[in-house]
């Protein structure tokens, strides 16, 4: 930096002082438009992945399934008593229900249901959506915004996008009201444009406060259904939570994936799988 002494020195070093000043000043306007846009980029991700991915969609059986000949003793809609001694086809047809020890012994499964809709077994937790026609595990609730089922495999996603919405409201009213608060130098002083300035700025913050606390209430809602293990349809029906009771950072990994925590904030990379998952892969009767 050249000082120069003298009356002339003093105009010159402030100048190029408030030249530096302005070039700093002038550098967040392209850091908020890159953090922004990557905000948006985010959501989008997200909500493409929550509309487009599975939600855990309960398969069907290769083969129709005849319930009507399954009674055996007690056993009808939930496979409550099964006879030891059934035909191989109905062997073969409860593999998903039950687990085979030996030859002959059957391990009951209490906890496999059957959907009389999709005629068809489903694991716990499992239920029905009438809008998909089909099966969801760990079902939460069918969401208009995604046009698609929040379960099991796309409930990460579902977050990601609450986040983002969020986040980009919250951001958007500091830079509305930033702007709105700190003088513009170079926008006109007449009256007209500073009262559709403030219009302008009264509109989107509103817009932006609605939107944010509508979804932050439903991310509330989230997880409290995750921190409490119990789903909205569960909730319902007034099934209970279940146990054994977890953590809650183990409750977050099972719907985010057994990830580092920093890395539930990206739209990307599996979904923990559910525990009946490797039982459904190969679903034949």
């Amino acid at each position: 930096m050249l000082v120069v002494y003298g009356p002339l020195g003093d105009p010159m070093i402030l100048r190029q002082e408030s030249t530096t000043l302005l070039w700093v000043v002038c550098l967040w306007g392209p850091l908020h438009v890159v953090l922004f846009n990557t905000i948006i980029f985010l959501l989008a991700v997200a909500h493409l992945k929550a509309v487009c991915s599975d939600p855990g969609v309960v398969p069907l059986p290769q083969s129709r399934v005849d319930f009507s000949d399954i009674h055996s003793g007690e056993a009808i809609g939930d496979c409550t008593v099964v006879n030891d001694q059934l035909p191989r086809r109905h062997v073969m047809m409860t593999a998903r229900v039950f687990y085979v020890l030996g030859s002959q012994s059957l391990l009951q499964r209490e906890d496999w249901t059957v959907c009389t809709r999709c005629e068809t077994y489903r694991p716990p937790r499992a239920h029905h959506c009438r809008i998909c026609k089909r099966c969801i595990r760990r079902m939460d609730h069918h969401c208009p915004w995604i046009n698609n089922c929040v379960g099991e495999q796309n409930q990460k996603y579902f977050i990601q996008f609450l986040v983002y919405v969020g986040a980009l409201s919250a951001y958007a009213i500091v830079l509305v009201v930033t702007s709105w608060l700190v003088d513009c130098p170079d926008c006109s002083n007449e009256v007209t444009v500073k009262q559709s300035r403030i219009l302008h700025c009264v509109i989107l913050v509103l817009e932006s406060g609605l939107f944010g606390m509508f979804v932050s209430a439903i991310l509330v809602d989230q997880l409290q259904a995750i921190f409490s293990d119990e789903t909205a349809v569960e909730q319902l029906q007034k099934q209970g939570p279940y146990r054994p009771h977890k953590s809650r950072l183990a409750l977050l990994s099972e719907v985010c994936g057994r990830v580092h925590p920093m890395m539930w904030l990206l739209p990307c990379g599996g979904v923990s799988r559910g525990r009946d998952e490797p039982l459904l892969s190969h679903y034949d009767v």
